[in-house]
């Protein structure tokens, strides 16, 4: 090849790559330039890497609560599903999330997660007209011995004498469960139950009357009765007797 003819080459070569391709091989596109991980607002991605672990890869099935749940998602409010998601819940397994409070999210980051949610796995209208009780405990407070009598009346069918367990569900009086869960999950759950393993919600019991808010706070306080009191709080058992007790 003669000097001319190469010269020729190179520049039809250079005149194609500067017409005709938009971008230099190994050169990344638009949407492959990297995202800082505080910009990120791509719910697959962020329901992936902070939830999914704890809450189930598609919202269900996890360890911890379904939020793909529209029964759930009615019931929490938005104000309540944000703090959750930003400061965590104190003495569990539930982290905070929000930069604030020692997480790796922003603020615009727990709001989209939030949003996210309950945009695309919530469906308030789905469910009949009988009232859920509220999600935090209002009015009276809880009494555990109208709650023994409400488990009698909803849940022992299931869950056996003294909710150790029966031929239909396992133990709610675990001392190893009832350690690692909140007052508030107590409560959540006799609400909404967990339906995608069978649990009913209070809508729909073995005692078909739907279980008021009232008898809602009194089987919490009759669950919270049932938990091992802490090591070294007054309550604890001397070091001579277990510490968990049927």
């Amino acid at each position: 090849m003669t000097t001319k003819h190469f010269a020729l080459v190179i520049f039809i070569l250079i005149f194609a790559v500067a017409s005709g391709c938009s971008r230099f091989p190994g050169k990344p596109s638009e949407a492959d330039k990297w995202i800082a991980p505080s910009e990120v607002l791509n719910f697959d991605q962020l329901y992936g890497e902070n939830c999914a672990g704890c809450h189930g890869s598609a919202g269900r099935f996890g360890a911890a609560r379904s939020l793909n749940d529209p029964l759930f998602l009615s019931l929490i409010d938005p104000d309540n599903l944000r703090r959750v998601i930003r400061e965590g819940v104190a003495s569990t397994s539930m982290p905070a999330f929000a930069q604030k409070f020692g997480g790796q999210l922003t603020d615009s980051q727990v709001d989209f997660l939030a949003d996210q949610i309950e945009s695309q796995w919530g469906n308030p209208e789905a469910f009949n007209p009988v009232p859920l009780p509220a999600y935090r405990e209002q009015g009276a407070v809880g009494d555990s011995q109208r709650g023994a009598v409400a488990y009698n009346s909803y849940c022992s069918e299931c869950h056996g004498a003294a909710g150790r367990g029966g031929e239909k569900a396992g133990s709610i009086v675990d001392p190893d469960f009832l350690k690692l869960v909140s007052d508030q999950s107590l409560r959540t759950t006799v609400i909404v139950g967990r339906r995608f393993i069978g649990k009913t919600d209070c809508r729909a019991t073995t005692n078909v009357q739907p279980i008021s808010a009232q008898e809602v706070s009194d089987l919490v306080a009759w669950l919270v009765s049932q938990r091992p009191p802490a090591l070294g709080s007054e309550s604890a058992l001397p070091s001579s007797q277990s510490a968990i007790t049927p």
